[in-house]
């Protein structure tokens, strides 16, 4: 992956975290990941897409994949942690 690609990716990582920090045990809406990491949706979702492949997080999509829930795997909580520490 590009470098532009990475940092996007940091970016989505930075704002699940600030929100997980905020509300801890609860997953965490795209609409406010997306208002949050200020992504339209539709980049958010691709972007989300590469982070599940990875294994960083987990996605819990409703009918239509348009709305849904995201949280950190537990792989991806320790990358965060060791990034934005």
């Amino acid at each position: 992956m590009d470098d532009q690609v990475m940092a996007a990716l940091a970016g989505v990582l930075e704002a699940l975290r600030r929100i997980e920090a905020e509300w801890p045990d609860k997953p965490c809406s795209l609409a406010k990941l997306s208002k949050q990491a200020q992504r339209p949706m539709s980049v958010l979702r691709r972007q989300l897409t590469m982070l599940e492949e990875a294994g960083l997080v987990t996605l819990a999509l409703e009918d239509g994949g348009v709305a849904g829930t995201v949280q950190f795997s537990p792989a991806g909580r320790q990358l965060a942690a060791d990034i934005f520490n």
